[in-house]
């Protein structure tokens, strides 16, 4: 096998990645030309790397090459070799609940042990001295398992809310929840629609959206409700945002006050068999917001992935108490912590 790094801000489209993106079915995050506007701003850039067999691609991986929070804020320029220590962390940034990690269909899952242990193998001559080890998140109970071994630590630390769209319309759903939150979101369906106070538009390729006021309620969003522990991402910015919203398979639900102000904004990630809610920010009440949007955001989530006949809606791994009061299931999260020691043994 032969395994490729390709930085998405310099270097080109790997030879058979479009075919591969196709036929893995992969969310609009693993297009390269996303990868590359979000490596750009990131202050850890991710790569993409490849594992290319006789037939193509058969499997991929995005990498950050992460930094110690010391000095700098945005990452090195392409090309450069870090001599601080630093780690890789494995992940898909802004794809809640999947890894960094996806083989090509038929792939047999007894030979995807060896493929990880000849990429971690291909990380310490391609990264350099300074590599402390790699970070896996994000991971599967199936995945998780191949990375297991001596020395290795592999941990169940979260969930991700999944629905199984086993419905015939939004209705069908609302009516299969328990009778407090069955009544609450008929409730909220009904203000909604009698409030002329609040516009709600949503549709894929949105090209009326102010880039820099999403960018804005999205980053006061997280900051009111707190960084995640040891999060490595760089929010989106305005500028990833003007290209990102206007893509096809990426849908933008907006909510504004009859003057146009921005009340409320969540991103869903087309897919055929699991769209996800992506971002999601909202002002709060003492700012002018609207109770209750984001109940409504998940109707018409449901309202797309009904119609649509989608086996799954995933959202993500927040409030997972209040997702299950819709209906989500909880599917575990693992990650794996592999030190430099024992890459690829």
């Amino acid at each position: 096998m032969k395994i490729h790094f390709h930085d998405p801000r310099t270097d080109p489209v790997p030879e058979g990645w479009p075919e591969f993106f196709q036929a893995a079915r992969l969310h609009p995050v693993w297009d390269y030309e996303v990868m590359g506007l979000d490596a750009w701003i990131a202050r850890n850039p991710p790569v993409l790397v490849t594992v290319s067999g006789d037939a193509g691609i058969i499997a991929a991986m995005s990498v950050l090459v992460c930094r110690p929070r010391l000095r700098h804020r945005f990452a090195p320029t392409p090309g450069h070799r870090l001599l601080r220590p630093f780690w890789a962390e494995v992940c898909q940034p802004w794809l809640s609940g999947y890894p960094g990690i996806v083989f090509a269909p038929g792939f047999p899952a007894g030979e995807r042990r060896a493929v990880l242990r000849e990429f971690e193998r291909s990380l310490r001559p391609r990264l350099g001295p300074g590599l402390l080890g790699v970070l896996y998140r994000a991971l599967g109970e199936d995945l998780a398992r191949d990375l297991r071994g001596r020395g290795r630590l592999v941990k169940l630390v979260d969930t991700v809310a999944v629905l199984d769209n086993c419905f015939g319309s939004e209705d069908e759903w609302i009516a299969s929840l328990g009778k407090s939150r069955r009544g609450g979101l008929r409730r909220q369906r009904r203000r909604l629609a009698d409030d002329p106070d609040v516009v709600v538009k949503g549709g894929p390729g949105r090209d009326d959206l102010d880039s820099a006021e999403v960018a804005t309620l999205l980053q006061a969003h997280r900051e009111r409700h707190g960084v995640l522990a040891l999060d490595t991402r760089t929010m989106p910015t305005a500028a990833f945002l003007h290209r990102f919203l206007r893509r096809p398979d990426v849908h933008t639900l907006t909510y504004t006050d009859a003057g146009g102000r921005l009340l409320a904004v969540n991103t869903l990630l087309d897919h055929p068999d699991s769209p996800v809610k992506q971002h999601w920010g909202t002002l709060p009440e003492s700012e002018g917001g609207k109770q209750g949007l984001l109940f409504d955001s998940y109707i018409r989530a449901m309202r797309y992935a009904t119609r649509r006949g989608v086996k799954e809606l995933t959202a993500g791994r927040g409030l997972p108490e209040l997702k299950a009061t819709l209906g989500f299931r909880a599917r575990p999260v693992y990650s794996a912590a592999v030190p430099r020691p024992v890459l690829g043994g």
